[in-house]
């Protein structure tokens, strides 16, 4: 079995094939055989049967007059040529016909019925004669002709009459059609291992050259291979090759995904690394040298390394975030959320950042299963963008109903022809590039709200200003097993 196992696929399925039809070729020979066997052996017991005639006394005596010789006859019996026949007596001798075809050796079950002749049974067994070939025999009771009895055939006490046809014909006939029965099969499993081996071959080209593709994305990481797939197949190969093709599509995308985010990453970092390596140069240069900066423009270097500094780590933490959601293992973070809750503390965190702003909320109860961090972290992020857009005094509206959070600003609002590029990585409004900020915090809110399994929108707003409208899928009660 593990020598069987190590062989290829489809030298495999050609060994099943094969081992199936050698199968059902044995199971029909073997039942052709005995079939044919019973047949011609009917015939021969017919046969026999048929001879269950009185015999003329003269015959019988002559019989019992030469027990124990063999007979040199020519088998006629009846008008049947190459029988045996013979009387048995109850102690086993063998009294053979004179036209004879030969000596058939007796059985236990030939002088019993030659003892009991009365009980009026007949037997049919295989035998041998005295050379050893083989017999069909039929013991029968002995009825002698005897001339001028008025009474009609008289039974023989202790004899029996014994019959018999020899097999060599039969033995030679069935021996034949076992031989034919073993070729034809043969060349019938034959056949059908060579026919096995060439439909695994056809049906195992697709898994080729899926094989190949794969051997060759390991090879060279080359993921824009495809494997061609008639678009009217569905079957497993077919679903396989799609599934394939899907799979590289995805995985390019990815790729191509994470190279944009490492390339967008690279260009954001490098402007606030610029600039700080820049202060900090100009701070020890003037130490070296000995000439002081002055006070106010010393100041104002520290407080803009503070801000490249703090601008840095907003990056970071915005990159560990995003990479957190491709990670795909949010799932084993998700619970159930009361997101009333969340808005409230993402509230309080605004307010402080914008002290001078009114921001009205009215929020319904709304239950929803994310991950509370992030979820928060998203809110957080719409509403910083409402507070930076606001101007001084502005309002801030956050309503939440049926499942569904919008959030309000009186400022700008945004271009139409900018609104399709507002979720992308490292996107900013070139009217917004001077503000604070990485690009980075609508992505997270649209991925966010992506694995909540809701919706994230912006949109102008009447009067002015933008609404953002986040949709969960929730409940307005929380499950019974919330605290």
């Amino acid at each position: 079995m593990r020598r069987f196992r190590s062989l290829p696929l489809r030298s495999r399925l050609a060994l099943l094939v094969a081992a199936a039809v050698a199968f059902a070729v044995a199971a029909v020979s073997l039942t052709c055989w005995f079939i044919v066997q019973g047949k011609l052996y009917a015939e021969i017991n017919s046969d026999l049967k048929s001879q269950q005639s009185p015999v003329p006394y003269g015959a019988v005596r002559n019989a019992l007059d030469n027990c124990g010789e063999e007979p040199t006859g020519n088998g006629d019996f009846r008008g049947h040529t190459e029988y045996y026949t013979q009387v048995v007596k109850a102690d086993g001798s063998a009294c053979p016909f004179s036209n004879s075809a030969g000596l058939v050796k007796v059985t236990e079950t030939d002088k019993a019925l030659a003892k009991h002749p009365k009980l009026r049974v007949s037997a049919l067994r295989n035998g041998t004669d005295s050379k050893g070939n083989a017999v069909r025999v039929m013991t029968m009771p002995l009825l002698v002709d005897v001339p001028g009895s008025a009474g009609g055939p008289t039974l023989a006490e202790g004899h029996s009459l014994l019959i018999a046809f020899p097999l060599k014909s039969t033995q030679t006939t069935l021996n034949e059609l076992a031989l034919v029965l073993l070729l034809v099969g043969g060349i019938g499993v034959v056949g059908a291992g060579a026919a096995g081996l060439w439909v695994a071959r056809a049906g195992l080209r697709p898994v080729d050259k899926l094989t190949d593709a794969v051997e060759h994305v390991a090879r060279t990481e080359d993921l824009t291979i495809r494997i061609p797939v008639d678009e009217d197949s569905d079957d497993e190969i077919a679903r396989l090759s799609r599934s394939f093709n899907s799979m590289t599509a995805s995985l390019a995308s990815s790729r191509e995904l994470q190279q944009q985010l490492i390339a967008d990453a690279g260009h954001e970092l490098r402007t606030p690394l610029t600039s700080l390596r820049t202060n900090i140069e100009l701070l020890t240069r003037s130490e070296e040298i000995g000439r002081p900066i002055p006070p106010a423009d010393r100041k104002a270097l520290l407080a803009s390394v503070t801000a490249q500094m703090t601008e840095l780590a907003a990056l970071i933490g915005d990159l560990q975030t995003l990479s957190r959601s491709d990670a795909g293992h949010t799932a084993d973070r998700m619970e159930v959320v009361a997101l009333q809750d969340t808005v409230e503390a993402a509230l309080r965190r605004a307010r402080l950042r914008g002290p001078e702003l009114m921001i009205t909320a009215e929020l319904e109860p709304w239950y929803v299963r994310a991950e509370p961090s992030a979820l928060e972290r998203a809110i957080v992020n719409i509403l910083d963008n409402a507070v930076k857009f606001s101007p001084a005094g502005g309002a801030i509206d956050v309503r939440l109903t049926n499942g569904e959070l919008t959030v309000r600003d009186h400022g700008p609002g945004i271009p139409g022809e900018e609104l399709p590029h507002v979720f992308d990585r490292f996107w900013r409004s070139p009217s917004a590039r001077a503000l604070p900020g990485s690009g980075l915090g609508l992505s997270i809110v649209a991925r966010t709200v992506q694995q909540c399994g809701g919706e994230v929108t912006l949109s102008p707003a009447e009067g002015g200003g933008t609404i953002a409208a986040v949709r969960l899928p929730g409940a307005p009660t929380a499950p019974p097993d919330l605290p």
